[in-house]
């Protein structure tokens, strides 16, 4: 699997791209918010969120049949900013499973940074 055109097709929300990379019966999961999607739920949600987005790949771990990927994702005007860790679960090539945590990036809390 071509990771990072994979990578791509989720920050342009590319429907069509996007859906090749998947099983048909595959199980997304988004831990943070305790929510599990099918293959179709996991295209509307990601490409029917709001707004356009960037991003980039900051690392990727391969160890077959699984792929781990850490990104960070943000609007063109920078204004707000995410990251994502993705383990990816592979079967003749494409996604039976994926787990997804997201996180907004922030500053630490006041007690942190008085430390």
């Amino acid at each position: 699997m071509d990771i990072k055109a994979f990578w791509n097709a989720v920050i342009t929300q590319n429907r069509d791209a996007l859906r090749a990379y998947f099983s048909t019966d595959a199980i997304i999961r988004w831990p943070c918010t305790n929510e599990q999607f099918t293959l179709d739920r996991y295209i509307s949600v990601n490409c029917d969120y709001p707004g356009n987005w960037e991003g980039e790949i900051e690392r990727i771990e391969e160890r077959d049949p699984a792929i781990i990927l850490a990104g960070r994702v943000y609007p063109p005007d920078r204004s707000s900013s995410f990251h994502v860790v993705s383990f990816i679960r592979l079967e003749n090539g494409l996604i039976t499973e994926m787990d997804e945590y997201w996180a907004e990036d922030g500053e630490p809390p006041a007690w942190r940074r008085e430390i």
